[in-house]
């Protein structure tokens, strides 16, 4: 079944986000703006804006329970918006980084925001009831370059993130101000605040532009720029699988089942791999290449006179993909990590496209 395609202008869209029942959407159209859209008769009719960043905005992320909205951007800030009767309501988180915003994720229980930033950290926040905002607390060492990505443990005690030291690592977020004390994960057993409970490189030079960990918790998957995925199972002593792919780098990647990872970048197409517990191996493309029948027998030079006609008259490159750019995000639509049904995907072509799971 072909996806489905909606079209939000002709700028990238660097992030977006929807509500627990899928029929809002929250998008940045590569500006300091956040776009709301409601879904009505198939089409996504703009309702709202939220403009309080005044650089662009870099992540987005939506609460499915509590229904708010997490932003975050280059001019270093982070705010909270709650749902009011006269539209949102920002609440400034105050970061205390002195670089820009890279990525932001809810905490499971929505009780914590993780902010990666360039500052070389992580900022963990909650909410102060005295004060009435959100306040941070740091996560630094051994982080040697700009986090990229993140993704919380399942059990809202640990985070992991990416980075361009080419890195992956997993960090206790434990804050012992709001929530009781952890007991032990397969990751370790001691989580005090910022701790560090692993560290991976898969031997490559690639930035780590996307971290997943398993519906379970006890994987953790990650994609560099050497157009790599690789895989750790905290569960058997850490071992770690890698796969250098023939594909252009990967920019995102979710867990689609236990043991089937779903990730799309420059190639310009979701793919899917399995993971065996020892090994990684490529699946499948969700979209097959179509060839003209007519050009298998014409002569290579010919094929390249054709093209250079084409270009001249239309003057456009058009890709044989539903996306016309890059794929930068994956998120769920239907279902839940582990079990996806329905995911949607978004670009620097400006599109969104929803896609049916078959495993």
């Amino acid at each position: 079944m072909a996806p489905e395609k909606h079209r939000f202008g002709y700028q990238p869209i660097s992030c977006h986000t929807f509500n627990k029942a899928r029929n809002e959407l929250a998008l940045s159209p590569n500006n300091h703006e956040v776009h709301l859209f409601k879904l009505s008769a198939g089409k996504w009719q703009l309702y709202d804006k939220l403009i309080e960043h005044v650089q662009r905005v870099t992540d987005v992320d939506w609460a499915a329970n509590s229904d708010r909205i997490v932003s975050c951007g280059v001019d270093r800030n982070a705010y909270v918006w709650t749902r009011q009767a006269g539209g949102w309501k920002p609440t400034l988180v105050i970061l205390r980084i002195n670089r820009a915003a890279t990525c932001v994720r809810w905490s499971p229980q929505e009780n914590k925001i993780a902010v990666g930033s360039g500052a070389r950290l992580i900022a963990i926040c909650y909410f102060d009831q005295t004060g009435d905002w959100w306040i941070a607390k740091h996560v630094k060492k051994p982080i040697r370059s700009t986090v990229t990505c993140i993704d919380w443990h399942p059990s809202n005690y640990l985070i992991a993130c990416g980075s361009t030291d080419f890195k992956a690592r997993v960090f206790s977020a434990y804050v012992k101000e709001i929530e009781s004390k952890p007991s032990a994960l397969s990751w370790g057993t001691k989580m005090p605040f910022g701790n560090v409970m692993a560290e991976f490189s898969n031997g490559g030079g690639g930035w780590v532009h996307a971290v997943a960990f398993s519906s379970a918790g006890d994987k953790l998957a990650w994609v560099g720029h050497d157009s790599s995925i690789s895989v750790v199972n905290s569960s058997n002593g850490n071992a770690m699988a890698t796969i250098k792919t023939e594909y252009l780098p990967f920019m995102t990647l979710t867990w689609i089942s236990e043991n089937c990872i779903l990730s799309a970048g420059h190639d310009c197409v979701p793919m899917i791999f399995e993971y065996d517990g020892n090994n990684i191996k490529f699946s499948t493309k969700l979209e097959k290449e179509t060839t003209d029948d007519s050009e298998k027998t014409v002569s290579a030079r010919d094929k390249f006179l054709k093209l250079d006609s084409q270009r001249t008259e239309r003057n456009v490159t058009e890709l044989k993909t539903t996306h016309q750019n890059t794929i930068t995000q994956i998120s769920i639509h239907s279902g839940a990590v582990g079990n996806v049904g329905k995911f949607c995907t978004t670009g620097n072509d400006g599109f969104l496209c929803s896609w049916d799971v078959k495993v």
